[in-house]
């Protein structure tokens, strides 16, 4: 029985923060637990999710167009998808490079720096849609915005489905 179990069945406060006992608590993974891992939670690439970004506003806008009649309703559903989308492929490519990719320091940088950027160009182009789109419609442009955004959360759905239990874990 570990000491930590013997605490929980005494009633003894336990005392998770001391060196020792994370020490005890901590096991490294094996190189076949870690492939398991890495199979249970796979990578989902920002060029996937940037692609189904567009994807996703190219198709709304048309179904808009369509469902409307209006072609001035879709093209404004599609600039609001592009003032996610775009800006996003500027973040992914920006998080790619080399330089961001060289060293911790530079990526967690880079990061910041990046979505300040495309933060930064997703207002802009907010504060330019009038002057880019003639008879704007801001529903549209808003609906278009925000089902492109929330393509994100779609593409962590959309990983292939984990494990029931790991297989080193025994209940």
């Amino acid at each position: 029985m570990s000491r930590n179990t013997a605490r929980m069945q005494s009633n003894e406060p336990s005392n998770a923060a001391t060196p020792e006992s994370s020490e005890e608590d901590f096991l490294p993974l094996t190189a076949e637990q870690a492939a398991l891992w890495r199979q249970r939670n796979p990578v989902v690439s920002v060029w996937r999710v940037v692609f189904w970004q567009a994807a996703v506003g190219v198709v709304l806008a048309a179904l808009v167009g369509w469902w409307t009649g209006w072609v001035v309703v879709a093209v404004s559903v599609l600039y609001g998808s592009a003032a996610v989308f775009i800006p996003a492929a500027l973040f992914a490519r920006g998080l790619t490079s080399r330089m961001t990719t060289a060293n911790p320091m530079t990526a967690a940088a880079g990061f910041l720096v990046w979505e300040g950027v495309k933060l930064a160009l997703t207002v802009l182009a907010l504060l330019l849609a009038p002057k880019v789109v003639e008879d704007l419609s801001w529903p549209a442009l808003l609906a278009g915005l925000i089902v492109t955004m929330k393509v994100y959360w779609l593409a962590l759905a959309w990983r292939s489905a984990p494990l029931k239990q790991d297989p080193w874990i025994k209940s």
